[in-house]
Formats: C-alpha cells, structure tokens, sequence
C-alpha cells in the first residue's frame, strides 16, 4: 500500500464524508438502553442505526460487492433487541476472514460541560470535534469502510471482512451473545479481529491494547428508618444510613489507598504485561496523569508509573458513580434520612470471572449488617475482562510498520481500564484469532464525561493504519 496516497485519500474522506456524517450523528441522543429504557419508543436509536446504515450503503459505489443489513432479533418473550448493523465486503480470497467491530450506542449526558458545548451539539475546535459519542464510538463504522476503500482505490488485496456494529456496548452488550450466534454461520472463522473502540495514551503512535477489565456493577442500599426523622432528635440514637454505608465500603476498599480487600477480585499479573506496564510508563512519563482534568494541587494516587499503568489495566478499584436517597443542598432540611443508595462500579482485572465477584462482593457488603440494618447490593451488570492472546509474529510487523508509516513513530502497547465485552465474546468462540484492539480515545478525549471530543489527525492517520495491517494480514 502506498501510505502516502492512503494519507491524503483518509483526510479527504475525514473532511468530505465523515465527519459531516459524525456532525449529524453527535446531534442524536441515542443513549444505550440501560439508560434510555424506552428507546424503542423514544426513536433515537433507530435514527443513529439509519443514519450510519445509510452512509455505509452509499459506499457501494466504491466497494463492489458490499452488503448492508439492519438484523433484528427479539428476545424469548417477544421484546425487541437492539439492532446490529452486518456489513461483509468480498476479498481477493474467500476463505479467509478479517472481523470489524465497533458500536453506535452512547453514554448519558453527564454534567460539567464548559461553556459553549453540549453533548448533543458539534463543536469543531481546530484538532477536536466534541460531542457525545463521536469518538465513543461513532467514528467506527465510518473509518472501517473507509479503511477498506483505501486498500480498494490502490487495488491493494485483502481477505473478506465482515463488520459488526452493536447498538447496546455501553449497557454490557447483553444483546449482542444473540446475534453473535445468529450470525456465526455468516460470520465464520476470523482469523484477525479489529476493534475500534479502545483508546490511545498519546496521539503520536499507534496504540495496541492487550487486555481489557471487566466490570461488576450494581446498587448498594442501606435502610436504618422507615421514614426520615428530626435529626435533633435522632442522632447519637440511630447511626445514619451514611455512616452505615462509608463501614460497608471499608470493607471492600482501603480508603487510604484504594486497595480492594475482597480477594476474588484479584488475579495474578502476567510477568509479560508487567513489563509491557514498564515500556507504557518510560514512554508516556507525566502524560500518564496529567491528562486527567485535576484541580489545583491535587495529584495522583502515586508517583511510580509504573504501578499507575497495572493499577488501571490489572488491578480492581472501585468508583462510586450515583447516589439516590439524598436531597439537594436546597431542600436539605434538618432531617435523619432513612435511606442512602449507592452506584457501585467496580473494574476487575482479566481472567477474574465477573459472577464470581459479583457473588464475592454481594457477601461481603450484605453479611453482618451493622446495628442490624437492612443491607442489599443488587448487581445489575456482570461484564468479563479480556487478556489478549500471544502476539503473532506478523501482526507485531504489521502494527509497528503501519505506526511508523502513518504516524511517524514506533507502535506501543498496554492494558485498557475499560471493559469491551464482545472481546471476552470473542475470545472464547475464536481462541485462534488475532487482535488489533485500538482506538482514538486519547488524552483529554474524556469519553462518558462531559467535553468528550474526537481527534480529528488521529482519525484519519487511525483509518489509514488500519488499511495498512488488513494488507498486511492477507500477505502473511
């Protein structure tokens, strides 16, 4: 593949195609259905699914051949499922398969966006386009075809490929086992998978991830009273709901370091991704931290990076991320609550079964209750984490020859904190395969926050660089 045709080819289709299509995309809030449970009446999951499905038609005329297709499933008892949009594209040979992967549903609003930005409304920046789900994870069905029109436009060979995008990632992709095995027939056996979902800790190289966390998540309530009560009449007689809930963490987390006690949600850090956490470190020095949005003075939990590397990508921690049972400050009268209600969001590390620390949690918080207390941690998502497997020889090439080409420096590898769980889907139905897990979720990029925006050059180098490994692949 020429690179430098593939360059300037991607930045045009970037300006001219893409990103007025992300624009019209960002402008829909199509939350996942954990958080917009009516979506099937609300309608704006289907408007995504048309809007990208019909982009992704109008590529026929570069790619021959292309099939686009909205599946629909339904669950046993006759509800909808959220679609999925199969795309194939017909290689120089038939029997072999590369697999697209990325997802078109989005986070919640979220508070705290600066002045001048919303999360349904596109604002270009000069680098940077914000707005919710751009790059998290709208950009995906885009730059894959787009990545598949540069190898067609120099007459560039690769296998077939075969595009999955799932509308239900950021609700645990409990939809997505359905349709995984509904299309494994069409599907087959792929023997790379790329996903466009993950991050990049700098916007100079191309990133590898290889291994994702797994998430338990769930409600922790604490009930003391039936009903709120004078808090001058109460206190110093009946513990509040809070103190009750800040021993019930003490039990699973060291609050002066962060430690998490509950054994099941530990596992052992290969050696090799120890090392690999070293090389990140070394490369990325203070950027490891100080992308993060910090107030004054504030600093990290520790100055070793190192450690700051395994303890995002190999290690549990838990993020308390919703509260019910607490008024706002305005209407917070002198009155004992009678209950308090936590988000608990807890990452665990790979090769951690997500039931058995979902089940190791439960037990923990609900035994022994203090002052008798009715304690009750319901779980409600249980996602599995991913530990790539060994890297192959011509993949390792290929990514180092296409971060070298398209960015103009070596390719770097490390862990995501995140969870993607079609990885952990896919690990177990194609132990054979490769993975190029990437993205374009950078420093500052701050997707499910509030100014979540998408690096505009690493887009177009990102679509480019993953044209060059698909060559690659089908000249192994």
């Amino acid at each position: 593949m020429n690179v430098d045709q593939a360059l300037a080819s991607s930045e045009r289709i970037w300006e001219q195609e893409i990103l007025p299509a992300l624009e019209r995309y960002i402008r829909i809030p199509n939350k996942s259905p954990s958080f917009d449970p009516d979506w099937v009446k609300t309608g704006h999951m289907e408007k995504a699914v048309q809007l990208i499905s019909d982009w992704c038609r109008a590529q026929t005329a570069h790619l021959p051949g292309l099939t686009v297709e909205v599946v629909r499933l339904k669950t046993a008892d006759g509800k909808d499922r959220t679609p999925v949009i199969y795309m194939e594209v017909p290689g120089t040979r038939a029997d072999d398969t590369v697999l697209l992967y990325g997802h078109l549903d989005k986070q919640p609003e979220m508070t705290g966006w600066r002045e001048g930005l919303t999360p349904w409304t596109p604002v270009r920046e000069g680098d940077k386009l914000y707005g919710r789900g751009g790059a998290d994870d709208g950009y995906s069905a885009f730059a894959s075809l787009s990545a598949l029109r540069l190898l067609k436009e120099q007459n560039v060979p690769h296998a077939r490929c075969a595009i999955v995008i799932e509308a239900c990632e950021e609700s645990g992709s409990y939809d997505l086992p359905a349709y995984i095995e509904a299309l494994a027939p069409r599907i087959g056996k792929p023997s790379l998978v790329v996903c466009l979902d993950s991050g990049c800790a700098n916007y100079d190289q191309l990133w590898m991830t290889t291994s994702l966390r797994g998430m338990v998540a769930g409600n922790l309530r604490v009930d003391i009273l039936t009903e709120g009560v004078h808090s001058g009449d109460a206190t110093g007689v009946v513990a509040s709901s809070m103190r009750i809930m800040r021993q019930l963490l003490s039990r699973v987390e060291d609050e002066a370091t962060g430690h998490i006690k509950v054994k099941e949600l530990h596992t052992e850090i290969p050696e090799g991704r120890r090392q690999q956490a070293k090389a990140a470190a070394e490369t990325l020095g203070e950027e490891l931290s100080s992308k993060f949005p910090w107030v004054e003075g504030a600093r990290p939990v520790t100055t070793d990076g190192t450690e700051l590397v395994l303890n995002r990508t190999w290690r549990p921690a838990l993020a308390l991320t919703g509260v019910d049972g607490v008024p706002g400050l305005a209407s917070a009268g002198n009155v004992l609550r009678p209950f308090t209600t936590w988000k608990l969001s807890m990452r665990i590390p790979p090769r951690v079964d997500p039931k058995v620390a979902s089940k190791a949690l439960k037990e923990t918080l609900e035994k022994d209750p203090p002052y008798g207390a009715k304690v009750s941690f319901d779980g409600d998502k249980a996602s599995v984490g991913w530990d790539a497997p060994p890297l192959a020889g011509w993949l390792s090439r290929a990514v180092e020859s296409a971060s070298k080409s398209c960015f103009g420096k070596s390719a770097m590898a490390m862990g995501e904190g995140g969870t993607i769980p079609f990885m952990g889907m896919l690990g177990e139905r194609f132990p054979e395969a490769q993975f190029l897990i990437t993205g374009l979720l950078g420093p500052g990029s701050n997707a499910h926050g509030p100014n979540e925006f998408l690096h505009i050059p690493t887009g177009k180098k990102l679509t480019a660089a993953v044209a060059s490994v698909v060559a690659d692949h089908f000249k192994r």
